[in-house]
């Protein structure tokens, strides 16, 4: 993408995503970089909106169709309105999530397929893609042990899944990890957050620099 750096992170719930994004959004902004900080579904008013319908525990009766067109109509909406413009100014853009995550949790755990998931996504983003995708590989059990011991969030319609879904995610994510490997680096998320901090801001910032 002409202009900024688009980076995301991916994973399972409890993979340390959050934690990760803003040690990188510190380190980039003492570096005098513009970071936008984001988020999927949502990162902008409309696509907030749509997030809410997709993860309201009250809407367990969702369609997995719906439910990836959902999250397609959501992902264009915050990509027109948050994503493009801060690309077109030169930010460095680092969203939590983007089209991998249905790639992976609708078109391989909902079993609606991939290729099926990716050409929804494909029309909703034009083939905008990120420039570099981070995957944060953790088994789901401690990933979901370590949502419980945190309780720092209420749980939305994805947490009442079960281990089974959860495992399929991974088993997705490493899949389509294995399809884009010029553009996806696959980490070890079950260690000490700290060289993991180290390595996320080394690949960043040989991903800067080659730009």
């Amino acid at each position: 993408m002409a202009g900024g750096t688009f980076i995301t992170f991916e994973g399972g719930d409890g993979s340390g995503k959050t934690t990760l994004i803003r040690s990188l959004m510190d380190r980039l902004e003492r570096n005098g970089r513009e970071v936008v900080v984001t988020r999927e579904p949502g990162g902008s008013p409309i696509a907030e909106a749509i997030r809410e319908v997709i993860l309201h525990v009250d809407n367990t009766a969702m369609d997995p169709l719906t439910e990836a067109l959902l999250y397609a109509a959501s992902r264009r909406q915050h990509l027109a309105e948050k994503v493009l413009p801060a690309l077109a100014r030169g930010a460095v853009v680092v969203c939590d999530r983007f089209v991998d995550s249905s790639l992976v949790y609708q078109g391989y755990a909902r079993g609606l397929g991939i290729d099926s998931v990716w050409e929804i996504n494909r029309f909703a983003t034009e083939g905008r893609m990120p420039d570099l995708t981070l995957y944060l590989d953790l088994d789901p059990q401690i990933g979901l042990s370590r949502i419980e011991a945190s309780g720092r969030r209420q749980p939305d319609r994805l947490d009442l899944e079960g281990l089974d879904f959860h495992t399929r995610v991974r088993e997705g994510y490493r899949q389509v990890a294995a399809m884009f490997p010029e553009r996806i680096v696959m980490l070890d998320a079950s260690g000490d957050p700290g060289p993991l901090k180290e390595q996320v801001w080394k690949l960043v910032s040989a991903r800067l620099e080659s730009r």
